[in-house]
C-alpha cells in the first residue's frame, strides 16, 4: 500500500524537522528567567507634580498602569511594578543585571510633548538638563542637528494612540498613525497651520515629538497642506524612511508616553532571586520525581503505546521550551510549575487516542493493532480539536485583553496547546503507526495496550450502573457542595495576598552577610510564612509582607539581627498591590470574554444546552475552588490566580470531551432518550478521565510535597480543581445538560427497556 507508506514518511519527515528546530532553538536560544529564579534589576521611579497636575496617590497609580503597558509592549514579561508610597513607583525587571541596560529597557519615562520648531539652533546651544515644556527650548534632532524649539502646544493627554502600518498600494512603505482627542485635534489643526506657512525644507515647517528630553520625531509638512490651513480630522500621519521595527517603536513611545505626572529615576540597583536555591532546587526535584511517575503510570497502563507517548510527551517539553524562547518569554517558578503539569495534562489527547483505539479493538471481528489505531485517530479528532480550540481561545483573548502575569499566562497556556497537539497528533502518531506495521506487533497485539480493554472498563462493563437515572439529584447534590463551600467566601472571606492589597517594604542593612534562604525560614516560623526576601546590595537585605503593625515590624527586625547582627532600617515604606485596579479590571475584562466566546463556540458546536451546561459547570467549579481557599485561610495571590485560570481550561477540556461522546451516540440513534445516550457516554468516557487524572494527579501531589510552600498551595489548589472539575463534568454538567432539554426524562420502567434492546452502555454500539 504505497500511499499509506508515502503519508507516513512525509508524517516522519515533518516530525524530525519539528524536533530539530526545536532542538536548534532550545540549544542557542536561553530562557529568560524571571526575579524569583534569577534576580535581576530594581529601579525606583518618583512621580514629579506638575503645573496642572499633583503627583498624588492617584497620579501615581495611572502612571504604574501606563509604565506597565509600555513594558508589556516592549516584550518584558513578568514584571513587577509597585506604588510605594504617594510618590514612588518599584519596578523590578527579571534577568537585567546590568542597572544602565535595565534604565534603558525601561524606556523613556517623562511626558510626552508636540513643540513647533522655530529654526536651527548653533551646536553650542545644543545642551543642558531637562528644560520646563512650557518655555523655549534647545535639542538635537535624529540627525543631531539642534532646533529652537517653542513652547509645548500639545502633550501627551492629547493623543489617544499611535498604530504602525504599512502601505502596500502606493508604495510609502512603514508609517505611523496619530490619533487625537478632540482637543488634542484641535491643537495639532492649529500647530501645522503655522508651520505650513514656511516654504518647503524650511527647519520651521517641522513639528518636533519628544519624550524624556530627546526629539523622536520630527517630521516636515506635507507640502500639500496649505499656510492656515493646518491638518484637521483628529488624525495624522507620520511618514518616511521605516523599517518595520522602527515603526512600531515609534509608535509605541507615541502611544505609550503619555504618563499623567513625569517621573525620575532616583534609584536602580540590583537585587538577587525571590526565591533561594533551596526552594529552586525542592521545585526541580518535584517536577522531575512528578513527570517520572506520571511516564511510568502512562507505559504501566499502554504498554508500548505508552512508551512511544512518554517519547513523544519528551519531544512536547522540548518544543514548548523551544517556544518559550523562541518567544523570548520569562520563565518564572509558577510558570514552571505550570509548564510541568501541562506535561502531565498533555497525556489527555494520547489517552483519548489509546482508549478509542481499545474500543475498536474490542468490537472488531478480526482486529489488528493497526487498524485499531486508526480509528483510534479518528475517533478522537473531534474531542481533542474542541477540547483545544476552547482552549486557544481562552489563550488568545487573555493575551489580547489581560495585561501582566495574566497575559503572560495566556501565552504559556497556547504555546501548551499548540505543542500538545502536536506531540499527539503527529509525533505519537507517526511512533504508534510504525510499530503497529512491525510483524512482532502482529504476532502479539497485547504488548501494545489496546488489545485489552483495562480494569476499569471491564469493571463497568459488569456493573453497568445508571448514574443519569435522577440527573436532578446530582444537581441538588452539587448545589449543596457549592452553597458550603461558596459560603466560606462570605463567613471567613478572602485572604487576599499583597499582590491584590499591598503591604509594607523594610530595608535593613546588617553587620555580615544574610543567607536569603535562612531569612525566608526564620521569618515563617516567627508567623510570616509568605514574606518576600531579597538581598539588595553588600550587607543589605529587604523584606516585603503585608501590612504590619510596629509590633509585628520589631518582630521582623528582631529576626533578621538575630541573622545577620545588629540590623539597620535604612527604608520602611507601605507599598501598594502588584495587581492594580486597571490589572485586575482588563483580566477580568479578559476572562470574562473568554467565557462567552467558549460559550459561542460551543454553542455552535454543539447545542446551546450543552453550551451552558459546560459553562455553568465551570463557574461551579471555580467558586468552589475560591470557598475552599477561604475555609482552608489560604492565600488568594499571582500565583492562586494562575492555579484557578488552569482550573478554568481543564474543566472545559473534561466537559467537552463527554460531550463530544454524546453528540456521537445522539447521531447515532436519535430516538434513544438523552439520558441514555448520556449515561453510556460517561461510562465510555471515564475510562479516560480516571487516567488522564491520574497522570496529572502523580505531578501535583509531588508537588505538593516536596516543592516550597509557595507551589504547595499551587498545587494543592490545582488538585482541588482537578478533583472537582473531573466530578462537575459527570455530575453537574451532564445533568445539567439533561435538565435544560426539553424533553422530559424517560420514566425508569421505559429506561430499563431500552438499557436491554440498546446493549451494554460500556462498549460503544
Amino acid at each position: 500500500m504505497p500511499r499509506p507508506d508515502r503519508s507516513l514518511r512525509t508524517r516522519a519527515l515533518l516530525v524530525l524537522a519539528v524536533i530539530a528546530a526545536a532542538l536548534t532553538i532550545a540549544l542557542t536560544v536561553p530562557v529568560r528567567l524571571g526575579l524569583d529564579l534569577s534576580g535581576g534589576t530594581q529601579i525606583v521611579l518618583e512621580t514629579r507634580s506638575t503645573p496642572t497636575t499633583k503627583a498624588g496617590r492617584e497620579a501615581t497609580d495611572r502612571t504604574v498602569e501606563v509604565l506597565r503597558g509600555r513594558i508589556d509592549a516592549l516584550g518584558l514579561a513578568e514584571p513587577t511594578l509597585v506604588r510605594s508610597g504617594d510618590h514612588r513607583i518599584l519596578v523590578e525587571l527579571p534577568g537585567v543585571q546590568d542597572p544602565a541596560k535595565a534604565a534603558d529597557v525601561l524606556g523613556r519615562t517623562a511626558q510626552l510633548t508636540v513643540h513647533a520648531v522655530l529654526g536651527q539652533a548653533p551646536a553650542s546651544d545644543a545642551a543642558g538638563p531637562a528644560a520646563d515644556p512650557d518655555a523655549e527650548r534647545v535639542l538635537p534632532d535624529e540627525t543631531g542637528q539642534p532646533l529652537r524649539l517653542k513652547a509645548a502646544g500639545l502633550r501627551g493627554d492629547d493623543i489617544k494612540g499611535a498604530d504602525a502600518r504599512f502601505d502596500r498600494q502606493s508604495g510609502a512603505g512603514w508609517h505611523i498613525t496619530v490619533d487625537f482627542t478632540d482637543d488634542g485635534s484641535i491643537r495639532w489643526a492649529k500647530a501645522t497651520a503655522e508651520a505650513a506657512c514656511h516654504p518647503a525644507g524650511d527647519p520651521q515647517r517641522r513639528i518636533a515629538i519628544v519624550l524624556d528630553d530627546k526629539i523622536i520625531s520630527s517630521p516636515h509638512i506635507d507640502p500639500a497642506i496649505a499656510c492656515g490651513a493646518g491638518i484637521g480630522g483628529g488624525a495624522t500621519r507620520i511618514t518616511g524612511s521605516f523599517d518595520d521595527t522602527e515603526a512600531r517603536e515609534l509608535a509605541l513611545l507615541i502611544s505609550g508616553g503619555a504618563l499623567p505626572v513625569p517621573v525620575e529615576i532616583i534609584e536602580q540597583r540590583v537585587i538577587g532571586a525571590t526565591l533561594g536555591d533551596e526552594a529552586i532546587t525542592a521545585a526541580a526535584w518535584a517536577a522531575g520525581i512528578g513527570t517520572l511517575l506520571t511516564a511510568l503510570f502512562v507505559i504501566a497502563v499502554y504498554r508500548l503505546m505508552g512508551l512511544l507517548a512518554t517519547m513523544a510527551l519528551a519531544c512536547y517539553g522540548l518544543i514548548s521550551y523551544a517556544a518559550l524562547a523562541a518567544l523570548g518569554a520569562t520563565l518564572t517558578l509558577p510558570g514552571l510549575a505550570g509548564f510541568v503539569l501541562t506535561i502531565g495534562m498533555a497525556v489527555d489527547a494520547n489517552v483519548l487516542v489509546f482508549e478509542r483505539a481499545r474500543e475498536d479493538f474490542a468490537v472488531r471481528s478480526r482486529p489488528t493493532p493497526r487498524s485499531a489505531l486508526t480509528a483510534g485517530f479518528r475517533g478522537a479528532l473531534s474531542a481533542i480539536a474542541d477540547s483545544n480550540i476552547t482552549t486557544l481561545i481562552a489563550a488568545g483573548l487573555l493575551f489580547a485583553f489581560a495585561s501582566g502575569p495574566v497575559r503572560g499566562f495566556g501565552v504559556t497556556l497556547g504555546i501548551g496547546v499548540l505543542a500538545s497537539m502536536i506531540s499527539a497528533l503527529l509525533i505519537t502518531r507517526v511512533c504508534a503507526e510504525y510499530a503497529a506495521r512491525r510483524p512482532f506487533v502482529h504476532r502479539r497485539p497485547r504488548i501494545t495496550g489496546i488489545a485489552d480493554t483495562g480494569w476499569i472498563r471491564d469493571r463497568l462493563m459488569r456493573r453497568n450502573p445508571h448514574l443519569m437515572r435522577h440527573p436532578r439529584r446530582w444537581l441538588a447534590l452539587s448545589a449543596t457542595l457549592l452553597l458550603i463551600t461558596g459560603s466560606g467566601i462570605a463567613v471567613r472571606g478572602l485572604d487576599l495576598g499583597i499582590e491584590f492589597t499591598g503591604g509594607r517594604l523594610i530595608e535593613y542593612t546588617t553587620s555580615r552577610p544574610v543567607d536569603p534562604d535562612r531569612a525566608r525560614t526564620a521569618l515563617s516560623e516567627a508567623g510570616f510564612p509568605r514574606a518576600l526576601v531579597q538581598p539588595s546590595g553588600d550587607n543589605q537585605l529587604t523584606v516585603r509582607t503585608r501590612a504590619l503593625t510596629n509590633t509585628e515590624a520589631a518582630t521582623v527586625t528582631e529576626t533578621v539581627s538575630r541573622l545577620g547582627g545588629k540590623a539597620h532600617t535604612i527604608r520602611d515604606e507601605l507599598v501598594g498591590p502588584t495587581l492594580g485596579e486597571e490589572l485586575r479590571r482588563n483580566a477580568l475584562i479578559a476572562l470574562g470574554l473568554a467565557l462567552a466566546a467558549q460559550l459561542a463556540y460551543l454553542a455552535a458546536r454543539f447545542r446551546w444546552r450543552f453550551a451552558t451546561a459546560a459553562v455553568g459547570a465551570l463557574a461551579h467549579d471555580v467558586l468552589i475552588l475560591v470557598g475552599v481557599f477561604a475555609w482552608l485561610g489560604k492565600p488568594v495571590d499571582a500565583v492562586f490566580l494562575a492555579a484557578l485560570l488552569t482550573v478554568i481550561g481543564y474543566s472545559v477540556n473534561d466537559s467537552v470531551v463527554l460531550f463530544d461522546r454524546i453528540r456521537e451516540l445522539l447521531a447515532r440513534a436519535r430516538t434513544t432518550p438523552l439520558t441514555h445516550s448520556t449515561n453510556r457516554a460517561i461510562l465510555q468516557t471515564l475510562p479516560r478521565t480516571v487516567n488522564t487524572g491520574m497522570g496529572a494527579a502523580l505531578v501535583l501531589t509531588a508537588l505538593a510535597v516536596l516543592a516550597d510552600d509557595a507551589l504547595t498551595d499551587f498545587a494543592l489548589a490545582l488538585l482541588i480543581g482537578l478533583t472537582v472539575g473531573t466530578c462537575s463534568s459527570v455530575f453537574t454538567a451532564a445533568p445539567a445538560a439533561i435538565a435544560l432539554h426539553p424533553r422530559r426524562p424517560t420514566p425508569p420502567d421505559r429506561q430499563s427497556r431500552a438499557d436491554a434492546r440498546h446493549g451494554d452502555p460500556a462498549r460503544p454500539s
